[in-house]
């Protein structure tokens, strides 16, 4: 029989889906520590409940237990060490995220490229000014050191972005990187690696990422490849060009040999209504020729940005004052308009600003709040301006930090994309501003209550499987993502039939339903759906033989 220590968990009669795909069972479940010690018939371990006291007993009868959720594309970078409790995702049942994406992040930096990039990507994180903030690391070991520090909510693993690495070696201009750069970015990937990073992100519709020619992409995926993690490129477009620039990526992991995962996978804009299945045929193609490629991608139809994202690459080389002094200037300015509004700017991946589309989710400015949650047009029809002009004018007013979220998915492609059988779960949760995605909220949840239970697109073991085993395996995470003796004790305990999203477009910040118990590393985050006040993540480095641990 087995004895229960005090400090033990016992879960007993839960319908376990361990994360493989398989079919659910009933069994009782022990925790002891930061591991599953014991998986047991059900029923079975209840003498010892009954012999023993001090210990903590669940009765899960009804209730499904699964591996806690793992979010392939956060952007919790800040968000973990300034909002400490994290609600957004412990609600939802996330125990692990991937931070450092779209090829822009906090490290590896130096003075001047911190102060650039704090600024740049402030309308995904803010920029905290707190004095009691501070940002006391430049490598990628010191950020990894200062989230373990800092008793994180969730367990964190980190890319390490390529446009940082390459504002960090050559700039923020375009221009092409010398010899001497490229082996200096190789040399800060490899580094960076080295202290814990599993891959590579880029940001190919930001600056400066966006001016690396596949030649240099190339030499970073290298070294990724030699050193076991994967690239997760935000390729070169989403909207007009989306299918060449996905096979731009694969064209790549095929010369490199590097896995390829590709991030935020959608078809968006009118170009690509109904295209999804060419996508999904390129990527067949590759795994057909022996290629490693997975993807992820979220369960909503808006995507979210920053409004100086829609802006023409030219229009944002050099510094945020650079860019600023050029939507001041009316020459350029009148240029900025004609790549915007007539031709298509690579920023909005080629498309023609389509204004009714950008509503704005997020300021800096507290003076802009009112226009939160209005599109660009209908403040200019408020306004009696032209669109443009409000567009200009937000971009100045509030120091190029405005967030937006942009309509223009199609249901029937992320229903196809979420069925793929490399896909994996990933909110791509923006988790500042007063009306953010609600992604950020309600990701996993939805997954499993709309797309799973109310859709039927994929049965419940097959979408707990999209959203823990699968994304596991491409972290290749130790002891983690499966239902299993010995594994990490990183759980969700939730009810099949009560299990949804509650943020919406209009409140986006509303914790999901459903959830009754949160495990991460063996500590009880979410009890009875509310918050505990533990933090007990980590992060999550690579080794040198690859695994992540």
């Amino acid at each position: 029989m087995t004895t229960l220590l005090s400090s033990d968990t016992l879960l007993s009669n839960a319908t376990v889906i361990d994360g493989s795909g398989a079919p659910g069972y009933q069994a009782d479940v022990l925790l002891r520590g930061e591991r599953i010690q014991r998986i047991a018939p059900p029923g079975s371990l209840l003498a010892a409940v009954s012999a023993e006291s001090g210990h903590h007993h669940i009765d899960a009868s009804g209730l499904v237990l699964s591996p806690g959720f793992i979010d392939m594309h956060a952007h919790s970078d800040l968000s973990l060490l300034l909002n400490p409790d994290h609600e957004a995702k412990l609600s939802q049942g996330v125990t692990t995220e991937l931070l450092g994406q779209d090829g822009l992040s906090y490290a590896p930096v130096d003075e001047p490229t911190l102060a650039a990039i704090r600024q740049k990507i402030a309308g995904w994180n803010t920029n905290p000014v707190d004095a009691d903030f501070t940002f006391d690391w430049r490598s990628v070991g010191e950020y990894l050191d200062r989230l373990d520090r800092s008793a994180i909510a969730t367990n964190a693993a980190y890319l390490v972005p390529q446009g940082t690495v390459r504002a960090l070696v050559v700039g923020f201009d375009d221009s092409a990187a010398s010899p001497e750069q490229l082996c200096r970015m190789r040399e800060v990937v490899r580094e960076s690696m080295e202290q814990g990073a599993v891959g590579l992100s880029s940001g190919l519709t930001y600056t400066p990422g966006m001016y690396a020619d596949d030649a240099e992409l190339a030499a970073l995926c290298s070294v990724v490849a030699e050193l076991g993690g994967f690239y997760a490129p935000h390729h070169r477009s989403y909207g007009k060009g989306a299918l060449a620039a996905y096979a731009e990526m694969i064209a790549l992991a095929q010369q490199t040999g590097c896995p390829l995962h590709l991030t935020h996978a959608t078809m968006n804009f009118a170009e690509n209504k109904g295209r999804a299945a060419e996508l999904l045929a390129l990527i067949d193609q590759a795994l057909g020729a022996g290629l490693d490629v997975s993807l992820d991608s979220y369960p909503y139809l808006p995507g979210a940005t920053t409004l100086s994202a829609l802006l023409p690459s030219w229009a944002t080389a050099g510094s945020p004052e650079d860019t600023l002094a050029r939507l001041t200037d009316p020459p350029t300015r009148a240029a900025i308009r004609e790549a915007v509004e007539i031709y298509g700017s690579d920023g909005c991946h080629g498309v023609v600003a389509e204004w009714q589309t950008v509503e704005i989710s997020g300021v800096q400015r507290p003076e802009l709040a009112g226009y939160v949650g209005q599109t660009v047009e209908q403040i200019a029809q408020q306004e009696e301006r032209e669109a443009f002009e409000v567009f200009v004018d937000l971009l100045i007013r509030d120091g190029l930090a405005t967030g937006i979220l942009q309509h223009v998915g199609h249901e029937e492609n992320v229903r196809q994309i979420i069925k793929h059988r490399t896909h994996t779960g990933g909110s791509d949760g923006i988790l500042v501003g007063s009306k953010p995605h609600p992604r950020a909220w309600g990701t996993f949840p939805r997954f499993l209550g709309h797309y799973s239970r109310e859709l039927g697109l994929l049965s419940l073991e097959e979408m707990v499987h999209h959203l823990t085993g699968r994304p596991a395996a491409r972290l290749r995470l130790a002891g983690r993502g499966l239902v299993r003796e010995g594994y990490a004790a990183d759980l969700v305990l939730f009810d099949p039939e009560q299990i949804a999203d509650r943020a919406t477009f209009d409140q986006p910040c509303q914790p999901s339903v459903g959830i009754q118990a949160v495990f991460v590393n063996g500590e009880l985050a979410v009890d009875a759906g509310r918050l505990t006040g533990v933090r007990a993540g980590r992060t999550l480095r690579r080794h040198s033989d690859g695994s992540t641990q």
